[in-house]
């Protein structure tokens, strides 16, 4: 059994720029004042629609996150309704197949110290969920009836497009200090990343909120 920290990859180009230009080509529409883009006009212009709510005009700019995080935080993640979600299946992925080395693997949970009882019982709990899976496979289960007795802590990979507003959503909920705390561990690194490249859609969310 293998065991590995979460982690994000932010996939298919991240462009700030083109974004917020994107966000204010379509918001002057509404009060066409296309007349006052400049080339330096996009980042105060989408601060202000923020600033005032009107993040409606946020839609039109998207981006993809990668995530390998565990399917306990994707459960989270794929309730959100305005985004596309490609993910990792249990049903067809069989895991006893030599690229997966012969074994699963699953995220170290962020609340258990490592060598702590806690983590000793989570550890081999895993390692008796893996032993459960290969015999049922052994036992001539498919990998969709195999998958029965996975962990929570499996390893997955949630590939996740939406919108600018969508994001924005997403983050405030699932960086917060109420979010789990392994989603609050990815989200909040993410968020980081994201206020760092591109401050005026995100320097406002706070994740101790």
């Amino acid at each position: 059994m293998k065991i590995i920290k979460p982690y994000y990859e932010l996939i298919g180009g991240f462009h700030p720029e083109e974004m917020l230009k994107k966000i204010e080509l379509c918001g002057r529409v509404c009060y066409k004042s296309e007349d006052k883009i400049t080339a330096d006009s996009s980042e105060r212009f989408v601060k202000n629609i923020i600033g005032r709510g009107h993040e409606s005009v946020l839609e039109h700019a998207s981006f993809t996150v990668k995530f390998v995080c565990d399917r306990g935080v994707t459960h989270e993640l794929v309730r959100h309704r305005i985004a596309s979600f490609s993910q990792e299946s249990t049903r067809y992925v069989n895991y006893k197949n030599g690229k997966f080395g012969g074994e699963i693997t699953v995220i170290e949970p962020c609340f258990f110290e490592k060598g702590s009882e806690r983590y000793g019982l989570w550890e081999e709990a895993c390692e008796a969920a893996e032993r459960a899976y290969f015999a049922l496979l052994t036992a001539g289960c498919a990998p969709e009836e195999a998958r029965s007795v996975l962990p929570n802590s499996l390893k997955t990979e949630l590939i996740v497009t939406a919108n600018v507003r969508e994001w924005r959503h997403i983050l405030k909920l699932r960086a917060s200090r109420t979010a789990h705390p392994q989603a609050r561990e990815l989200m909040g690194a993410l968020l980081s990343e994201l206020k760092e490249k591109a401050a005026v859609l995100f320097a406002d969310i706070c994740a101790e909120g």
